[in-house]
C-alpha cells in the first residue's frame, strides 16, 4: 500500500512517524470551539488510556500541518480484535469537503491488513451531521449512552452511613472478579483494559460487609471520571454505591464528578444517577461497523 495518498493539495498519511506536537497542534485546532480543552499531558493521558497507535491513526496533511484526522486505539472488545475511534476531527476551514470519510476509507484496508475485525465509535447524538456520516459508512448503532457530571458540593449524597461498613483499596487484578456484580458491560473507554492502560492514574475502593467486597468503584480524581461503579445485586439499595460516592467526593481532584458512557436502558445506573443530582449533560450513540 501508498503511504500517502494525493488529491489535490492534501495528502492522507499514517500517524507513525509523526510528532506528538504536530499530532496535538491538529487536535487543539480542530477542537478549538470546545468549551473543555485538553493540554498536551491531558491528550497523552486520553489517548494512551484508549489504546492510541499511531501505526493505524491516519490525518490529511496540507503541506506539514494535519487538517483532518482519526486517531484511532486498537484492541479487545468483547472478545474481538477492535478499532476504536478515540477522537476524529477536522480543522475549520477544512469541514464539509468529506475529509473524515476519505481518511475512514483510506485507513480500513490497513485495518484489515492488521487483523482487526471491527470498527468502534461513539459519537454525540446531537452531532446529527457525523450521526449520517457514520451510518453512510456502514456503521450501525449497538447502544445509547449518557453521560452525566455535578460539582461535588452539588452532588445529593447522605451522610448516615452504616459504621460496619469499611472502605478499603482493591487492586487493579481484582476488578476482572466482579463482572457478575454488572449490570451491562462496560464502554471501551471504561473497560479493564483501558483502566490498565493507566492504571496509576486510579484509585480503586470496595466496600467490605461481612469479609467479602460487596461493592466496588474504579475513579480517576485528576478528571473526577468514575470510570466503574457496580455493587453485588445481594448488597443493593443498603447505602453501599453511596458509600463509594462519598470517598470519591473527598478524593476527587476536580471541581466535578463524571460518569460517561452509562447504558441508557440500565436502570439501576440511571436511577443512581437522578438520585444524586448527578446531571445527565447528554446522549451518545455506540456504532460499530465490520472490517
Amino acid at each position: 500500500m501508498a503511504n500517502a495518498l494525493q488529491n489535490s493539495e492534501l495528502q492522507i498519511k499514517l500517524l507513525s512517524n509523526i510528532s506528538f506536537d504536530t499530532i496535538f497542534e491538529g487536535f487543539s485546532m480542530a477542537f478549538a470551539e470546545y468549551e473543555m480543552q485538553r493540554d498536551k499531558a491531558q491528550l497523552q493521558t486520553m489517548l494512551k488510556r484508549r489504546g492510541f497507535n499511531p501505526d493505524l491513526s491516519f490525518a490529511a496533511f496540507h503541506g506539514e500541518k494535519i487538517v483532518a484526522f482519526t486517531l484511532n486505539g486498537t484492541g479487545n472488545y468483547n472478545g474481538i480484535s477492535t478499532a476504536y475511534d478515540t477522537g476524529t476531527g477536522t480543522l475549520k476551514e477544512y469541514r464539509e469537503q468529506g475529509l473524515a470519510t476519505r481518511i475512514f476509507e483510506y485507513s480500513i484496508p490497513y485495518l484489515r491488513e492488521a487483523g482487526l475485525k471491527q470498527y468502534l465509535l461513539e459519537v454525540l447524538q446531537h452531532n446529527t451531521k457525523a450521526v449520517s456520516v457514520y451510518r453512510n459508512l456502514g456503521f450501525e448503532i449497538t447502544r445509547e449512552f449518557y453521560y452525566s457530571s455535578q460539582n461535588n458540593e452539588e452532588i445529593n449524597n447522605g451522610k448516615d452511613f452504616d459504621p460496619s461498613y469499611t472502605v478499603n483499596p482493591i487492586n487493579i487484578e481484582m476488578l476482572k472478579s466482579f463482572t457478575a456484580f454488572w449490570d451491562f458491560v462496560p464502554s471501551w473507554q471504561n473497560s479493564f483494559d483501558s483502566i490498565q492502560r493507566t492504571a496509576d492514574d486510579f484509585i480503586f475502593l470496595g466496600v467490605i460487609i461481612d469479609d467479602r467486597i460487596a461493592g466496588y468503584c474504579a475513579f480517576e480524581p485528576v478528571s473526577g471520571d468514575i470510570t466503574q461503579i457496580a455493587v453485588d445485586k445481594k448488597y443493593r439499595r443498603k447505602g453501599v454505591a453511596s458509600l463509594l460516592l462519598n470517598e470519591m467526593i473527598k478524593l476527587n481532584k476536580n471541581s466535578a464528578l463524571k460518569i460517561v458512557n452509562s447504558d441508557i436502558l440500565c436502570d439501576s445506573i440511571t436511577g443512581f444517577i437522578k438520585a444524586k443530582n448527578i446531571e445527565v449533560k447528554g446522549k451518545q450513540f455506540e456504532m460499530i461497523r465490520k472490517i
